[in-house]
């Protein structure tokens, strides 16, 4: 009976110091979150392209700028719908409601070598806020080269990047 006990306890002893390592609680290294991403980042060339000198070079002002804008599901029969907007260096036309607004703003990124096309970066933490079913796709010409931007209101990155675009895209 002593020897069957003895047995027992080696044999317990052993299994436990064999799962002792799985089961001590590993804590995780605190890790500092990074900050949010920066869209206009001026060590980086906005449109991903290397070889750029610096901020100013994207062309000069009197580029024409021709898009397509059309926006589904914001709520508003009249935002709804596929848009025109031509910019030139005395002129903003097509058949968007706010022409000259969007062009102005348009005009305001160019100055300030912002691209507020860009896509959200896919490792961005964004906030889990919703505003709305709206989307919209943005496909064109701006400072010489072609763009298609799809946007949303899914998360708080991209109402950002919609208000960013006001009044290119319609104020929800």
């Amino acid at each position: 009976m002593l020897r069957r006990l003895a047995v027992t306890a080696v044999a317990s002893l052993a299994v436990l110091s064999a799962a002792a390592p799985a089961a001590v609680a590993v804590t995780p290294v605190p890790v500092p979150l990074l900050p949010l991403p920066l869209f206009l980042d001026d060590r980086q060339d906005p449109w991903g392209h290397e070889g750029r000198s610096g901020p100013g070079d994207q062309g000069s002002q009197e580029a024409t700028l021709r898009m397509t804008v059309t926006v589904t599901d914001s709520g508003d029969p009249a935002a709804d719908g596929t848009f025109e907007l031509l910019c030139g260096p005395d002129r903003a036309g097509g058949t968007h409601a706010k022409a000259q607004a969007a062009c102005d703003r348009l005009a305001e990124a160019q100055a300030a070598d912002e691209n507020p096309f860009l896509p959200t970066p896919k490792d961005a933490m964004c906030t889990q806020i919703h505003g709305g079913p709206a989307t919209a796709r943005v496909v064109g010409t701006w400072q010489g080269r072609d763009i298609t931007a799809y946007l949303n209101r899914e998360n708080g990155c991209e109402i950002s990047r919609w208000n960013n675009l006001i009044p290119v895209l319609p104020a929800l």
